[in-house]
């Protein structure tokens, strides 16, 4: 903290030295090649590492593609779908078969008209990586275009969530892209965009590690229906250019906001909120609603977590607030305890089984539950990345509560590339592989039993740590066959309760990540922090 707040004061007294380096040198072709009032300067949370949105689970690459492509349906400020690239849908046979018309007018970036053939590749590609997509493939029976503007897609099963899944956000949006492109296995990266959203990818211009071009597409065509919300409603390009600027260090990142040498920094580290809040030329936004959920996930593939009355018994330990507190200090209004399988806020958000998290905290109850299982003592190792300060300050409270309840805890501390491929290591500990770790995820992604990546339980298929529980596989079943949202939430609560018992990881809260702008500019959409419909002044 001493060393971060000294940088800080540094990068505040000599802005202009601080972003000669960094800042500067990447805003500069931005600024010499435009008016600069008709760019936008943004600092996302992270580098657009890969250009393809399939090909990774990355949210600043999640982001990039929205600003590439367009998507059938978007999500309301509700989280409801609405149209977006489709003028609407019919539903037939009982929920069997789904007939959608695309919009009369929308062109991909080389002029072409977007077509039903476009939008069938597109959905057979994207559900082979997305969890709602290979869902939605396990009941397909058909999907054909049946025109230039129409296409079905037949069913065995019903899938109630067909809009939702088609609509999603959040990872693995399912975006329309040229058949031509769409026919690529998800597992060969696109090397060239040609997109159907509001702005061109400019792939000259593009510099790795150090910032991301695009120009307005004048010839893209918004929904005409709805207001602006997370994705749906008019999406409009009030700026010529854009340029995401990849500043990693938060005080050079800090600097270039109040010299006004970037307009929107994503994600403000939490550190220089006091400075930033101080400044009547930046505004301090919470567009990100959803926050970010943590989570300590076991490997049920080996023990001591291979047994769930060993999960269970760390229940009556595990204080949220501690962890929230490790990274995010007192102020309650930045993050959440109390927090289950759904976030707080969203829709099947529910009080079912919280008492295992909101009860007082009793850490003999817990030694006692271990013990009863004979497994006190057994040695647990944990995944621990010292190059990322959040998850490693989440990782030794992990630590220090599992050594409390009395398990011998061997902290494996690597960089974060060296953790995600042990993580992926299904070998024992000893040979490699690991007990727990802590992961990250945003709230949207979790929102629902359908994409919720942690409540898959179906063993070897599953997500990291490896989970198997039928219960659980047969209740999200019923969930996506649910017939309106009543139903859903009453499985959902079914959903909770049997979470508890089968313990798939431990939720360990939610925290929220502002972004910081200059003052004079308008973020309309909430949910996400896209830079579309912004306007200055």
């Amino acid at each position: 903290m001493t060393t971060r707040r000294a940088l800080m004061g540094s990068a505040l007294g000599t802005a202009a030295a601080s972003l000669a380096g960094g800042a500067a040198a990447i805003a500069q072709p931005a600024i010499v090649q435009g008016d600069a009032a008709h760019t936008l300067r943004f600092i996302p949370q992270a580098d657009v590492t890969q250009i393809d949105p399939l090909s990774t689970t990355s949210y600043a690459v999640r982001n990039h593609g929205h600003m590439c492509w367009d998507t059938l349906y978007g999500l309301d400020a509700e989280y409801r779908p609405q149209p977006q690239l489709a003028e609407g849908h019919v539903v037939e046979d009982d929920g069997r078969r789904w007939t959608f018309t695309l919009r009369d007018g929308p062109t991909f970036h080389d002029g072409e008209k977007i077509r039903a053939a476009d939008a069938v590749a597109s959905i057979r590609r994207w559900m082979v990586r997305d969890t709602h997509g290979q869902t939605l493939a396990a009941r397909l029976d058909e999907i054909r275009a049946m025109d230039d503007r129409r296409f079905e897609i037949r069913l065995k099963r019903p899938f109630g969530v067909m809009l939702d899944a088609l609509g999603k956000a959040s990872s693995y949006p399912c975006f329309i892209m040229p058949e031509r492109f769409a026919s690529t296995p998800p597992t060969t990266a696109l090397t060239e965009i040609v997109g159907s959203g509001p702005y061109r990818f400019v792939a000259e211009e593009r510099r790795s590690g150090a910032q991301v071009v695009y120009r307005k597409y004048e010839r893209y065509v918004p929904t005409p229906v709805g207001t602006p919300g997370v994705t749906a409603g008019p999406k409009l390009a009030h700026f010529e250019r854009m340029v995401w600027m990849n500043i990693a260090d938060p005080s050079t990142a800090g600097a270039a906001l109040q010299s006004g040498e970037v307009d929107i920094w994503e994600r403000m580290h939490n550190d220089l909120r006091p400075i930033l809040a101080r400044r009547r030329d930046v505004v301090i936004d919470r567009v990100e609603t959803t926050g970010t959920v943590v989570m300590l996930r076991p490997n049920h593939l080996h023990a001591p977590f291979d047994d769930p009355a060993v999960r269970r018994a760390v229940w009556p330990a595990l204080a949220q607030a501690d962890f929230m507190q490790s990274i995010m200090g007192n102020d309650r209004s930045l993050w959440r305890d109390g927090v289950g399988p759904f976030p707080p806020g969203t829709a099947l958000a529910s009080d079912e089984g919280l008492t295992a998290l909101t009860s007082p905290r009793d850490m003999a109850a817990a030694r006692a539950a271990l013990a009863a299982t004979g497994k006190a003592g057994a040695k647990v190792v944990v995944l621990d990345p010292a190059d990322q300060a959040t998850n490693n300050a989440l990782t030794l409270v992990a630590i220090d509560m599992l050594r409390k309840i009395g398990f011998e805890v061997e902290d494996a501390v690597s960089d974060w590339g060296t953790l995600l491929q042990r993580r992926g290591n299904k070998a024992p500990p000893a040979q490699g592989g690991w007990n727990a770790v802590v992961v990250l995820f945003g709230g949207d992604d979790l929102s629902n039993p359908g994409g919720h990546p942690l409540l898959r339980a179906n063993g070897q298929d599953a997500w990291f740590g490896w989970p198997s529980s039928p219960r659980l596989e047969a209740l999200r079943d019923e969930w996506l066959e649910a017939g309106d949202a009543e139903a859903q939430k009453r499985v959902s609560r079914a959903i909770q309760a049997q979470f508890f018992q089968d313990v798939p990881y431990w939720p360990l809260g939610q925290y929220f990540v502002d972004c910081a702008h200059r003052r004079g500019m308008t973020l309309e959409r909430r949910g996400m922090m896209l830079p579309l419909n912004v306007k200055r002044g």
